[in-house]
């Protein structure tokens, strides 16, 4: 899934290719992807792209007086081309979702992979008509998110920190990617309950979140669209990597599975040594 790294650097790409360009056509590929209706698609037609802002997880572009809003979800991805093919694109046909054709030539495909389809896009005034922005926490990287901001959000959560990080509500923009590797950064476990952190531990979560995410967007500043997610997975130290040795300490990072997902640690550097149970048979460590 991309996660604040990269669509901060999909905002600065499109930021760079798409500003100032007209869109010619919007053709929705995929019945699933279109969440509103007023204002319909071709309402962007004919208008000039402006700026594009990042929420969370979210990309908004300005087109005309309006924002195509999208959110990529697990699978999904932009593929930005400078000539689109000449054939229209067949509705339902493969992982396109989205196709939008820019004067001059070329433009962008919104594309999904698998058959979960929830990759997302919204038509709206103003970004904060997107359920999904109403409800975000605060940008980790923002100015004024500081230390006290941080504290204030973990004070009573019963929660165990991993599903803290990745609350889109408590803090936007992470996912299950960065908070592996913010809670391997400051030798947490993710199991740890939220509000049991003391004075101490607040402030290394806080650094360790704060210097992975802005590590990460500095990796990615510059990359191509179409290069991103092997960026991402290059810079990575425990996620997706089971069975690796952990670049910190040597020892094996391990998983947890869940449902639908995973998660990776080091016991080393985060357990005090000790492997972690399937959370559905397990007791929390703290």
């Amino acid at each position: 899934m991309p996660e604040l790294p990269e669509v901060e650097a999909l905002r600065e790409f499109l930021d760079e290719h798409l500003a100032g360009r007209v869109v010619e056509r919007v053709l929705p590929l995929a019945v699933s992807v279109l969440k509103t209706y007023d204002p319909p698609l071709g309402a962007l037609e004919g208008q000039r792209a402006g700026a594009t802002d990042r929420h969370g997880k979210f990309l908004a572009i300005r087109i005309g007086e309006l924002h195509l809003v999208t959110h990529l979800a697990r699978a999904g991805w932009l593929r930005w081309q400078d000539a689109l093919p000449d054939e229209p694109p067949r509705p339902g046909k493969g992982p396109l979702a989205l196709r939008v054709a820019l004067d001059g030539g070329g433009g962008f495909d919104l594309t999904e992979a698998g058959t979960q389809k929830r990759l997302a896009v919204y038509v709206v005034r103003d970004p904060q008509e997107v359920p999904g922005i109403a409800r975000l926490g605060p940008d980790p990287l923002a100015d004024g998110f500081d230390r006290d901001a941080f504290a204030a959000l973990l004070a009573g959560e019963r929660r165990q920190i991993k599903g803290v990080l990745r609350d889109q509500g408590v803090i936007a923009g992470i996912g299950n990617a960065y908070s592996d590797e913010i809670l391997h950064a400051a030798k947490v476990s993710p199991f740890k309950l939220a509000a049991s952190f003391d004075e101490e531990q607040v402030t290394h979560l806080y650094e360790a979140v704060r210097r992975t995410l802005r590590e990460a967007v500095g990796r990615a500043h510059g990359v191509a669209a179409g290069n991103l997610k092997a960026e991402k997975k290059s810079g990575l130290r425990v996620h997706g990597r089971d069975g690796e040795p952990c670049p910190v300490c040597g020892d094996t990072v391990r998983s947890v599975s869940f449902a639908d997902s995973s998660l990776q640690y080091c016991p080393t550097c985060q357990t005090g040594g000790r492997p972690l149970a399937d959370r559905r048979l397990s007791r929390l460590l703290k």
